[in-house]
């Protein structure tokens, strides 16, 4: 027979009940690795089939014939994975040792079938990979579930042993549900329960369930598990039970009694004699070396006893019975008024807890909860302790106790005030707590009770590392609810929320955001925030559509940023350029987000004048546009955003850039908006636009025209009133400092003449004890607008006022910078001495002389001197004064004293003047300067010292003194 294309229907039905098989094999939740390695070969069958179809076949008969029988094995393979799917779990959980074979078997027969098609195959590469396939299916090895065989020797043990405890049936059952994999709810194990049960009732004899186990035992065994009962139904066999038992405690028969330890036995055992003896007692009694029966004296052996099951469960059932009453009197004596009788009946109580979970639930159905919880508010810390102890044991592993103890009274409550008192009860109601919130309705309960979270968070920071690690679990518990977050970020503990912001859903993004920026913080607060991840999950909000999640994060980082190290993350995180593009595209029809966005920048400015910077310069505000726009805001919002602005120019036009900025802020004519906002009835406003204006005017020489433009008398004098009536120094300072800055040419000076500006400056610098040293330096500098060489007219005023004499006692008690500034002064008037002094007039009678004393010239400028005509520093006593500034370690004070000093020995007056010089001892603090590191000073002293030194009285003095800085000079040259 000559090859042909084999049948396209029959392969295509063996694919397609190939991979539906796969399918039900992948689905099974029985068997599951057995079952996935039977997949992994039906997958491999598939792609063979699928090959088989680009191939010519020798005899498509046989071959339709071997392909219908691997699909009817595979067909075997697909029921009984189906099988396994839909039959009850605990059935195919008893029954794996014969599920396994019936896999083997059935994986077999596949490796058969698929052996046969190789003899229809001429592609010898096709051929291999079947026969190799079909070799390892022969020997799946196949396993039995390690688990599944653990569950089936504990049912063999419950049945062999007659295990009638319920927790030993309960724990089984769990066991079982974990491995079938269903849950452990009440209705899901009691449905399963309920299957098993009717189909063990259909199973044929020749279907042997588990070999040595009898269906029979097996359901009862697991039917005494009362979790799959409901809560109705333990009760109402409670009640039935405890009502028939009356309400006195029953004896021990004499029977239960151990004849070696006289107590009643916990684990009987019968010797082959028939008397029975506490297990370990009669065990230890062998172990002696006695070989008899205590009581017959008969020979035992130790292999000889066995369980007395009869007796044992005689014995449980009289403690039952016994501990029923118990508990139903108990409840009398814990309400009474006996504070020790309480303790002993709550210890009693918290032992049958502790012994077995049935007297828990026997606990419960007494309705002892609430009694427990009324103990929680009495003073006795004891049977607080208890109470917490009771009700922790009652909640632990029981969802549904853990709801009613938080639903009971006031319970939650009263747990929480326990959280507040000492460390002991504090730790037993936390870990009450702590167990309760694994119950949903619990977690609300407890987030919401006053106080809770607010503890919890002080217990976080205790040094008892055990209650912090357990309140801080607490708190992870609670974090599930938004509101409780809240909290938690109110009492400053910001974890979960900072979880939420860059992990929560957007709602929950932009509700945490709000949070952060209505909590109040300290600064470590804020910068604790910001080092958790807050800084870039805030920045990531600003590039989002919703301009709602926008204004959440532009409030939350207005928040932060007032820590400088935060405001520097910021910036470098690109918040500056999102935070410009939300002001000036998207946010000016909303006043609140300009208000904060520009509060936000100036934060961020601010931060960049901190010492947190570190050397490299960050840039900011460099585009004149930016510039520009945010300078324009001040102009279209209100006194808040005006403030923000002001100050943000303020700060970085102090910046290492900030000659930059200054120069662009004059350019765009900000010095009319910075006039009028001088007189703006915000204070805020209006200081700081003075200070702005300050800093501007006071390299804006030569931009004079711009000040002359905008600033008119009304301006002058809207500034001396601010020095004489604000209450902020560095306002009235500014002030002071735009008026010694402002163009000095004669119509702007009359101005500041006419609104009374020299009144005022020698009002301060006269009653310079009264103000702070700040406005007296700023006062002082001022004054030199007046006195400048050029207008003797102008000096004459100034000098009748008295000042000079002030100016010479600011010498011995300014500050640095004020003695720089009266030693201009005073250089100034001292250029003007010698066109000033009045020639002293000849005597015209020849008894003249007899008549007076001769008017002495001035010593240096010859004539006639005086402070107010003159202005003549020797009149003034200011020599001396000046000579002491040489001394002083700033280089401004001193250069200008020097300045001031030489004015005596300018041109023609250099004998004259060295004499008097010298007599002030500041020729010789020349010479020292010659050894000054500043340049400037060096090199006006040796300059100088040039001229004086031409006169031989005073060469021959300083020479020994002079040539060693002038050899150094002459050497290195001028440092």
């Amino acid at each position: 027979m000559g090859s042909t294309a084999p049948d396209p229907d029959t392969l295509s039905g063996a694919i397609s009940t190939t991979l539906k098989t796969v399918h039900s094999t992948k689905s099974t939740q029985i068997q599951k690795e057995n079952f996935n390695k039977l997949s992994s070969y039906l997958e491999k069958i598939t792609h063979i089939l699928q090959e088989l179809t680009n191939f010519e076949i020798n005899d498509s008969g046989s071959l339709k014939n071997a392909v219908h029988v691997l699909t009817k094995h595979v067909s075997e393979a697909n029921n009984l994975a189906l099988e396994c799917t839909n039959r009850n779990k605990i059935y195919l959980l008893l029954n794996s040792k014969k599920l396994v074979e019936t896999l083997e078997n059935v994986t077999k027969e596949i490796a058969n079938a698929l052996n046969l098609l190789p003899n229809f195959i001429s592609f010898n590469g096709l051929s291999q990979d079947i026969i190799k396939l079909s070799n390892i299916m022969m020997e799946p090895k196949y396993h039995e579930p390690v688990r599944e065989d653990e569950i089936k020797e504990r049912i063999e043990s419950g049945i062999r042993e007659r295990n009638a405890n319920r927790a030993y049936a309960n724990n089984l059952l769990i066991s079982i549900a974990d491995v079938i994999g269903i849950s452990t709810e009440q209705s899901v194990l009691r449905q399963e329960y309920e299957e098993f049960k009717n189909e063990m009732e259909t199973v044929g004899p020749a279907e042997d369930v588990a070999e040595v186990l009898q269906v029979e035992q097996i359901v009862v065994l697991l039917g005494k598990a009362d979790i799959i009962a409901t809560l109705e139904e333990r009760e109402t066999k409670y009640f039935s039970k405890r009502n028939s038992l009356g309400r006195q405690p029953l004896e021990p028969l004499q029977s239960f009694y151990c004849p070696i330890t006289g107590d009643v036995m916990e684990d009987p055992v019968e010797t082959p004699s028939g008397h029975s003896f506490e297990r370990y007692a009669i065990e230890k009694w062998l172990a002696e070396g006695n070989n008899g029966c205590p009581i017959t004296k008969t020979p035992l052996k130790a292999s000889g006893l066995r369980t007395n099951k009869t007796l044992r469960q005689s014995i449980e059932e009289w403690r039952d019975r016994n501990t029923m009453i118990f508990i139903g009197s108990m409840k009398s004596r814990i309400l009474s008024n006996e504070e020790e009788e309480v303790i002993v009946s709550l210890g009693k109580l918290r032992d049958l807890c502790v012994e077995r979970e049935l007297h828990q639930e026997w606990l419960m159905m007494e309705d002892y909860l609430p009694v427990l919880v009324s103990l929680l508010s009495t003073k006795n810390f004891k049977i607080r302790s208890h109470v917490l102890v009771i009700l922790r044991i009652l909640a632990t592993n029981k969802d549904d106790r853990k709801e009613t103890i938080a639903k009971t009274d006031d319970s939650i409550k009263l747990i929480v005030c326990s959280l507040a008192r000492k460390i002991k009860e504090s730790m037993l109601a936390l870990q009450l707590l702590m167990e309760l919130s694994e119950n949903e309705v619990a977690r609300n309960i407890i987030g919401s009770s006053q106080g809770c979270i607010l503890l919890l968070v002080t217990i976080c920071g205790s040094d008892d590392r055990q209650a912090a690690t357990n309140a801080k679990k607490l708190l992870d518990n609670l974090s599930f609810l938004p509101q409780n977050i809240v909290q938690m970020a109110k009492a400053n503990y910001f974890e979960p929320l900072l979880h939420l912001l860059s992990s929560g859903s957007e709602t929950v993004q932009r509700e945490m955001a709000e949070t952060l920026s209505e909590v109040d913080m300290t600064d470590h607060g804020k910068l604790t925030v910001c080092e958790s991840g807050a800084v870039e999950s805030l920045v990531a909000m600003l590039s989002h559509v919703d301009i709602e999640m926008k204004k959440a994060a532009i409030l939350a980082l207005e928040k932060l940023s007032g820590v400088p190290q935060n405001g520097l993350k910021m910036i470098k995180q690109g918040a500056v350029d999102l935070l410009f593009g939300i002001l000036f595209r998207e946010s000016l029809s909303m006043p609140i987000v300009v208000e904060k966005v520009v509060a936000t920048i100036m934060n961020l400015a601010l931060s960049l004048t901190s010492g947190e910077v570190d050397h490299q310069e960050i840039p900011f505000l460099e585009s004149e546009e930016d510039v520009f726009k945010l300078f324009s805001l001040i102009s279209l919002n209100g006194p808040n955003v005006q403030q923000s602005v002001l100050r943000t120019f303020l700060v970085v036009s102090q910046s290492p850039s900030g000659s930059n900025i200054r120069k662009t802020l004059r350019k765009i004519s900000s010095v009319q908006v910075l006039v009028q906002l001088c007189e703006h009835e915000n204070l805020a406003v209006r200081s700081n636009a003075v200070k702005l204006f300050c800093g501007l005017i006071k390299d804006g020489s030569e931009n004079d025209d711009t000040f002359q433009e905008h600033v008119g008398p009304k301006c002058v004098e809207t500034l001396l009133r601010i020095i004489t009536t604000s209450d902020k120094v560095e306002e009235g300072v500014a002030s002071m400092e735009i008026i010694s800055n402002l163009p000095k040419n004669p119509k702007m000076t009359r101005w500041i003449l006419d609104a009374g500006a020299l009144e005022l400056i020698v009002s301060i610098l006269t009653n310079r004890f009264q103000k702070p040293e700040i406005m007296i330096e700023s006062a002082s500098g001022a004054l030199c607008r007046f006195t400048v060489s050029s207008n003797p007219d102008l000096q004459k005023k100034v000098a009748e006022t008295g000042i000079i004499t002030t100016l010479v006692h600011l010498l011995d008690s300014g500050s640095s910078l004020t003695k720089r500034n009266v030693s201009v002064s005073l250089r100034q008037f001292s250029e003007s001495s010698s066109s000033l002094t009045r020639p002293v007039e000849p005597k015209s009678s020849l008894f003249s002389c007899c008549l007076a004393s001769p008017e002495l010239g001035c010593t240096v400028h010859s004539g006639i001197c005086a402070i107010d005509s003159s202005f003549c520093l020797l009149e003034a006593n200011a020599v001396k004064p000046l000579a002491k500034v040489l001394d002083e370690a700033d280089v401004g004070a001193c250069d200008a004293a020097l300045d001031a000093l030489l004015t005596l020995i300018a041109g023609e007056l250099l004998q004259k003047g060295s004499k008097v010089l010298e007599g002030g001892d500041v020729i010789a603090k020349m010479v020292k300067l010659l050894s000054s590191a500043v340049v400037r000073l060096q090199e006006k002293a040796l300059v100088e010292l040039e001229r004086i030194f031409r006169l031989p009285e005073y060469k021959q003095k300083y020479k020994s003194s002079a040539q060693m800085p002038l050899v150094e000079i002459t050497q290195r040259g001028l440092v």
